[in-house]
């Protein structure tokens, strides 16, 4: 079913903006989404007529803030396919969910020449704790590379993945070249060697159904900002037979069960993970970003992106001087590009000031950037509010941008 994105931009306030004199086009949803107007509504009735501390309370306002507070939790687990909502527990982002994993199972199940496997292609933040808990562990992080689709090599990491690898991290969607990869594949062959997977969905569960039970992946985490959600929060599906086995990743409050200085007892997950006071404004409009999704439908939106990218794609490879970065085929909702003599910022920049929001640099993929030789690069990322008029205006501004590089040149 086609998306009435007029009807869905006039949830968007923000998209009515004008920047330098022209009219926004915001096509930087990769780094993070626009809030519709329910979204912010629902955290303010909630700061309004809600707001206590949760979980602890007798009054009527604790009461109705965890129900609240734990009714979010058992929407964004059902969101991404979970049966129990036991197994959700809510973070700051994607980042502090694959910290966290890293920093409690990693430092149980790691051992010297143990191994994790990642890809080439990893954001940051599914690298730098595996290494941070390898050096710590004497554990080894072995990379493999990537095929012609630009997805996980399954000959390099069937060869990779041995008797000492203790877990495979890879990503669902590339955030810098939009390519799926295959999750449920790359589950069934670390299970048949093992090992866990954990998945790193911040570009997927935005754009894509997601079910961790036909995934049969391990971990899963994402981050409620890219999904128009509040920032500031985020989620780690694991098993719950895993989250029982994992010591706490904070201590303090709420994560307990007894205390006393000849030692400590903790409580069941997910709480052992959710020390302090939580983020129950965010876990609301979490779960008021999950409800506009499911009722404007994850397979509408796939369609919607999908189309948006093939013209994006279409233009791009038109634009003499201009290269696209990684394969024309099976991306889902972005495109990276790079210009001919011409750094990735001055490009965003002079895009910028044509009202067009790209983002540039190395997208926290430093190892992929090298991989590809690149620099750097920028990328022009598309969500259910981006109209196919916002493409055609993107790409007119990088003509005239490319013109205007090759004039000076």
């Amino acid at each position: 079913m086609a998306l009435d994105v007029a009807g869905l931009r006039a949830d968007f306030p923000v998209l009515e903006r004008t920047v330098n004199g022209r009219p926004l086009v915001f096509l930087d949803s990769a780094a993070s989404s626009q809030k519709p107007r329910q979204v912010v509504e629902a955290m303010g009735d909630y700061y309004y007529r809600h707001h206590a501390n949760v979980h602890r309370g007798a009054h009527v306002l604790s009461v109705e803030a965890t129900a609240m507070y734990e009714e979010a939790r058992a929407e964004v687990a059902a969101f991404v396919g979970a049966a129990d909502p036991r197994g959700l527990v809510f973070v700051r982002n994607t980042t502090e969910a694959i910290n966290l994993v890293a920093a409690s199972w990693g430092r149980v199940n790691l051992g010297p020449g143990d191994e994790v496997v990642v890809t080439v292609a990893e954001h940051h933040a599914n690298i730098v704790p595996w290494q941070m808990v390898a050096a710590e562990r004497g554990a080894v992080v072995k990379p493999v590379g990537l095929s012609e689709r630009g997805v996980v090599d399954m000959d390099a990491l069937r060869a990779a993945v041995g008797p000492r690898t203790k877990l495979v991290a890879v990503f669902h969607v590339s955030n810098v070249l939009g390519t799926v990869n295959p999750v449920a594949e790359a589950a069934e062959l670390a299970h048949r060697s093992g090992a866990l997977l954990l998945v790193d969905g911040a570009q997927a569960a935005p754009h894509l159904p997601v079910d961790v039970t036909a995934l049969d992946c391990d971990f899963y985490a994402f981050s409620a900002h890219k999904m128009l959600g509040p920032t500031g929060i985020g989620a780690l599906w694991a098993r719950p037979e895993l989250l029982e086995g994992m010591p706490p990743f904070m201590g303090g409050g709420e994560m307990i069960s007894r205390v006393t200085f000849e030692g400590t007892t903790y409580t069941p997950p997910p709480k052992r993970f959710e020390a302090g006071t939580p983020s129950i404004a965010e876990a609301v409009g979490f779960a008021a970003a999950v409800r506009y999704l499911k009722s404007v439908g994850l397979e509408s939106v796939r369609v919607h992106d999908e189309s948006l990218v093939a013209r994006a794609v279409e233009g791009l490879l038109a634009i003499p001087g201009v290269s696209l970065v990684g394969p024309a085929e099976g991306r889902v909702g972005l495109v990276t590009f790079v210009v001919d003599g011409v750094h990735a910022h001055d490009v965003a920049t002079a895009l910028d000031l044509e009202g067009v929001a790209v983002r540039a640099g190395q997208h926290c993929a430093q190892p992929l950037h090298r991989h590809l030789g690149l620099a750097a690069s920028a990328r022009a990322s598309f969500y259910l509010y981006n109209e196919a008029s916002e493409v055609d205006a993107f790409l007119e501004a990088l003509r005239r941008v490319v013109a205007h590089f090759g004039a000076v040149a």
